[in-house]
């Protein structure tokens, strides 16, 4: 098992989002803002829906990978460390889904 982890590419997005965009597609996406950032990130997920519905298993990991990293960009550009999501996993796998889905305030 690899000892890669979303941590680890969470450092990578915050080091290559320092470079210029014309050396780094990380920065690149950063420069262009969080609209941009965002529509990329729905693109992925578009692509990683599709590849799920196929049941293309290598499709799927790709664009899952994709998915992932485009939204460790979001979330370095909303300024959202890892941390902060990891944590709120953490509290909403406390309880059954459906419970706390049932808690959650209306917005």
């Amino acid at each position: 098992m690899s000892g890669f982890s979303l941590s680890d590419l969470e450092k990578i997005i915050a080091e290559r989002a320092k470079a210029e965009p014309s050396e780094s597609w990380t920065a690149k996406l950063v420069a262009a803002g969080q609209e941009r950032a965002a529509k990329k990130l729905g693109e992925e997920a578009v692509e990683t829906v599709i590849a799920a519905i196929q049941n293309n298993r290598h499709e799927l990991t790709s664009e899952a990978a994709d998915l992932l990293y485009h939204l460790l960009v979001v979330l370095k550009i909303a300024g959202i460390p890892l941390q902060d999501v990891l944590e709120q996993l953490q509290r909403r796998t406390a309880q059954s889904g459906l419970q706390e889905k049932a808690s959650r305030k209306p917005t």
